[in-house]
């Protein structure tokens, strides 16, 4: 199935609040019960900006998911590939 990158501009992201990030992880678990074929793995916070990794079919229910979550999703990238330092070898 399809890896996707989301890139998702939140002012302030990197000075949220463990709490915060708590209940933004909790808003984004309750919309995905009822989308499961999406599945979140994990996400890295920035100071203004969130990169969410998700499992999806198609670009069409990431967007979804951000639209019921009411998360941005401001780009929307496939991976295409993966690569770490095992690569080289």
């Amino acid at each position: 199935m399809p890896k996707f990158i989301i890139e998702r501009e939140i002012p302030g992201a990197g000075t949220m609040s463990e709490r915060d990030l708590k209940a933004a992880s909790q808003k984004s678990c309750k919309v995905l019960r009822d989308l499961p074929q999406v599945q979140w793995q994990q996400s890295y916070v920035t100071g203004d900006k969130l990169y969410c990794v998700y499992i999806a079919p198609n670009e069409e229910l990431i967007r979804e998911h951000a639209k019921q979550s009411g998360f941005p999703a401001n780009r929307i990238s496939q991976v295409a590939a993966v690569i770490d330092p095992t690569t080289a070898e």
